[in-house]
Formats: structure tokens, C-alpha cells, sequence
């Protein structure tokens, strides 16, 4: 894991309290956050926090009135760790400022004002979208809660919950596939599954390396393991490998954009040619601006 000193990060207004750390920010919510679908590894607690586990560490964000508070992690363990998972180096107001200038972006991006695209690990990332396909969002939740518990490391108690640690793919790789159909119920996942993992295991994605590949390239080399497709491959282009001009195209966003932007039934191919052709090098953030939009709105059901 690559290390920061605080002194290279910009700094944000955070502080710590007895309570926990507390952040005022003005695009940030944590509901927007973990809802728009970009993530499936996080738990709402009675209180109405979310408790999510990142890199073998277990955080807990509550929005309030005026700030969110957030526990379980010191402001080291924040700056190191969850101020690129935040994606805290962007400006996204500046990000909506541009997306604004269309009034059905603006209206979206004023919905989900909070939204920030998650800098997530790259293999529990491959996992949870193969896991994803045809797949209903508490179902996959809960798959990926079931394969930690079974095959990753355990973490520690927060809430009177046991939070384990995503499987690392060499353990993953190990797996039989039919467990991983019985208690995971991840159906006909389970090969692609085992085969993604010792495909990573082996070496096939180098996050270092892959950097190097124009999007295209990489798209093309992720859709060479099994049960990567096209949306799934965006996906991790979008939430891994940082690639912000990439545009996923599921059920959802392709009924939103057919309502609001190209008026009449097309392909998900040509959705996708749409939006990138529309909106540049900022597609992935309109895509999870009119994602979550659509989705809580119910657009184009």
C-alpha cells in the first residue's frame, strides 16, 4: 500500500473530537455515496451510519446537521488511508460547476450533491462486479459479506458486528467452486469467480503496470477474464483505475439516458458511445450523478 505524509495531501477541513473526527464538506454525504452503486462492502447501522471496510480497516461515517463525524480510525489512519478512497484530492464542485451547464445534469448533480467516486481495490473491485451481473444489489451485498466471512481475515468488532477482510485472490483461487455456489450463492458465478482469481493471482493484473495502457487497451485486456464484460470492465476502470472518462451502461443508466438525453430505445452499445461522446473526459461522474438519480427517482420505469 503507498503511503502518504500529510503534507502531501491538500488539506481538508477535518479535525478530531471526543466523539470521533468530525468533516465539514460541502460534497460529501455518505448516503450518496454508498448508494449510487459504485460499492457493495458496507453495512447502515441503526443510527443511520455507514460502516464500511477498506484496506483491513473498519470506518464508520454519520451524516449530521452541520458535519459528518466520523469513527472507529485516527486522523493518521483517515489521511493515509481513506483520503484517496474519498477521492478528497478532487474538486467536485468544480466537477459539477461544468456538469451544471446542462439544466438535466444540473438537476442531477444537485440530487446526489454528495456523491464522490470511491478509490477502491482493485481485486475485490473485479470480484464484486463479476458478482454483480444480473444480480440484485442486497444479493451481492450479501454474497461479498459471506466470502470474507468464509475466506478472508478477520479484523475486529464495531457495532456488535465481526468485520473480516476481502480474501486475498491467492486464497480465493483455491476455493471450490461449488462452495462458493452453496453458502455464497453466487449461481453461475462460481467458476468465473475461482478462474478470475487465479488469473490475478498469477499476475495478470499489474495496477502499476496497467496504468501504462491507454483505456482502450485495458478495457480489452480486462474483458480476457471470465466474467468480465463490457460494463463490467467499465466498472473497474472507473472505480480502480481511476479512468473518469469511462461510462458504464447497465439497465438503469441506459433507461435514463434513453429518457433524458436520447429520447427513443437504442442499444447499450450506442448509449455508451453516447455519453462518452457527451460528456468527455467527465462521463464517469455523470454517470453516477444521473445513476443515482434515476435509480431513487425512478426514471424511465
Amino acid at each position: 500500500m503507498m503511503r502518504y505524509k500529510f503534507e502531501e495531501k491538500e488539506k481538508i477541513n477535518i479535525k478530531e473530537s471526543d466523539e470521533g473526527l468530525v468533516l465539514v464538506h460541502d460534497s460529501f454525504n455518505p448516503t450518496h455515496i454508498f448508494e449510487c452503486g459504485q460499492c457493495f462492502n458496507f453495512y447502515i447501522e441503526e443510527d443511520g451510519s455507514y460502516t464500511a471496510v477498506h484496506l483491513g480497516k473498519i470506518i464508520n461515517i454519520l451524516e449530521r446537521e452541520d458535519d459528518i463525524l466520523i469513527r472507529n480510525i485516527s486522523l493518521d489512519e483517515f489521511y493515509d488511508i481513506f483520503y484517496d478512497y474519498f477521492d478528497l484530492g478532487t474538486d467536485y464542485r468544480k466537477i459539477k460547476a461544468k456538469l451544471s451547464e446542462n439544466e438535466i445534469l444540473k438537476t442531477a448533480t444537485d440530487y446526489g450533491y454528495g456523491i464522490r467516486i470511491l478509490n477502491q481495490e482493485l481485486f475485490e473491485t473485479v470480484i464484486s462486479f463479476i458478482i454483480s451481473a444480473n444480480n440484485g444489489i442486497s444479493r451481492i451485498k450479501k454474497s461479498i459479506r459471506i466470502i470474507s466471512e468464509r475466506y478472508g481475515e478477520y479484523i475486529g468488532k464495531y457495532m456488535g458486528r465481526e468485520y473480516y477482510s476481502f480474501p486475498r485472490p491467492e486464497v480465493l483461487a483455491k476455493v471450490d467452486p461449488l462452495e462458493l455456489r452453496e453458502y455464497a450463492r453466487v449461481g453461475f458465478r462460481d467458476v468465473r469467480i475461482v478462474e478470475a482469481s487465479k488469473m490475478v493471482s498469477d499476475g495478470f493484473l499489474d495496477f502499476k503496470e496497467d496504468q501504462k495502457l491507454e483505456t482502450r487497451q485495458l478495457k480489452e485486456k480486462l474483458m480476457q477474464m471470465p466474467g468480465i464484460g463490457p460494463k463490467v470492465a467499465d466498472c473497474v476502470l472507473l472505480f480502480t483505475y481511476h479512468r473518469r472518462e469511462t461510462f458504464p451502461v447497465d439497465v438503469w443508466i441506459k433507461r435514463v439516458m434513453e429518457t433524458l438525453f436520447i429520447g427513443h430505445d437504442v442499444p447499450k452499445k450506442q448509449v455508451d458511445n453516447y455519453a462518452r461522446d457527451y460528456f468527455g473526459d467527465l462521463a464517469g461522474y455523470a454517470q453516477q450523478y444521473l445513476f443515482y438519480y434515476g435509480r431513487e427517482e425512478k426514471i424511465g420505469k
